[in-house]
């Protein structure tokens, strides 16, 4: 199993960025996940490896990371031994946060088919236990940024009881966790999706 707990660990745990074909920027919001990382190691005591990676959809180094965010604007497209290559990941206990960055939805939602043709994307609601690590976010995932003026919405995929898939959907919270001077959050914004975040993070390797 890939799952591991970040209490007590000596080494330090890498997380990656998924990168994938199709055209879309997944490169995009190159300082979200180093500003994470610091967040958490600075208030969740957690020992997550500075410099995060960039790992392929149908690498096998994917499995060398317990958790792998994904995100862009655009297309995505997973060939077929891409989607069976992340589908083992997230059976043997990898897991997959997917934050929409305005413009992702309709790619992600077809090729995630793909990888899960009988597992539906589930809503979260405001009760489940992401929203309610060492931050409490009552309403659910925060909005960050504005577009088409729908309130955010997060989604799980679940093998058995445990979510392996995380979609976040209309929030842009990887925007928020970018430097300042990026997109000019305000800094209770950054904080409030920094602290979302750090729930994530700790869910992910406490479930």
């Amino acid at each position: 199993m890939l799952a591991v707990s970040l209490n007590g660990l000596t080494q330090p745990v890498r997380i990656a960025l998924l990168k994938y074909g199709g055209g879309g920027d997944w490169y995009a919001d190159p300082t979200a996940l180093p500003n994470l990382i610091d967040f958490c190691n600075q208030h969740l005591n957690t020992n997550i490896h500075p410099e995060h990676s960039t790992v392929e959809v149908g690498s096998t180094e994917i499995f060398n990371f317990p958790f792998v965010h994904m995100t862009g604007h655009g297309n995505v497209v997973f060939s077929e031994n891409e989607a069976m290559n992340l589908r083992t990941y997230l059976e043997a206990g990898g897991f997959l946060h997917v934050d929409d960055n305005y413009g992702l939805d309709e790619y992600f939602r077809r090729e995630i088919r793909k990888v899960f043709p009988n597992n539906d994307l589930v809503e979260l609601p405001a009760s489940h236990p992401i929203f309610h690590q060492k931050y409490s976010f009552n309403e659910g995932l925060p909005k960050i940024h504005e577009h088409d003026n729908k309130p955010p919405q997060a989604f799980g995929i679940f093998i058995e009881d445990r979510m392996v898939v995380l979609y976040t959907y209309e929030s842009d919270i990887s925007d928020g966790w970018e430097d300042e001077a990026v997109h000019n959050n305000p800094p209770e914004i950054r904080e409030i999706a920094l602290k979302m975040g750090a729930n994530i993070i700790s869910f992910v390797f406490d479930q």
